[in-house]
């Protein structure tokens, strides 16, 4: 249960994140019922015609409080797989596991239209793809780092990689 509580409160922190920047930009933001092939969900909309800066924070910050939250657990925590620490594990394995998704669904270009990485590749004038690239590669050296904690190379490609999707916003 405190495996599944992490994921949630992973969840919690990406969706907050939206919200956070959806209000720093008086963006309004809403709730949209939504479905991935068929499975429900929810999206946390915006107003339309903001500025392809804005577009990108506030498409990205979900993204970014995942890779956060990740470096923050993984680089306190560097031997966290060897733990009983069901619930940091639950917020790490969601943070990963959402990221490959998100990714996926990237390189496929499907799923609803209001899905983030559809966004930040619209503003940052993209395909697609690429997003799934900047979304993807943190991930699985967040997974790296996970099993093999001793691995620098995965800690510092990771940590460049999260800031290196944090300065496109200088695009």
């Amino acid at each position: 249960m405190k495996f599944l509580g992490g994921g949630a409160l992973a969840l919690a922190a990406h969706e907050s994140g939206h919200l956070l920047f959806n209000g720093i930009f008086d963006a309004h933001p809403g709730i949209k019922k939504v479905s991935f092939h068929g499975i429900p969900f929810f999206a946390i909309t915006h107003d339309s015609g903001l500025s392809p800066r804005r577009e990108f924070i506030i498409d990205s910050a979900g993204f970014w409080m995942q890779e956060a939250t990740n470096e923050w657990i993984l680089s306190r925590r560097p031997n966290l797989r060897r733990e009983r620490a069901p619930l940091l594990k639950g917020v790490v394995a969601f943070n990963v596991l959402a990221s490959v998704s998100y990714a996926g669904a990237a390189f496929a270009r499907t799923g609803p239209l209001e899905r983030d990485t559809r966004g930040m590749a619209d503003a940052l004038r993209w395909k697609e793809p690429w997003v799934g690239v900047l979304i993807l590669v943190p991930a699985i050296l967040d997974a790296v780092r996970y099993y093999h904690p001793e691995a620098r190379w995965a800690a510092w490609g990771s940590r460049a990689a999260k800031i290196g999707g944090v300065v496109l916003i200088l695009r």
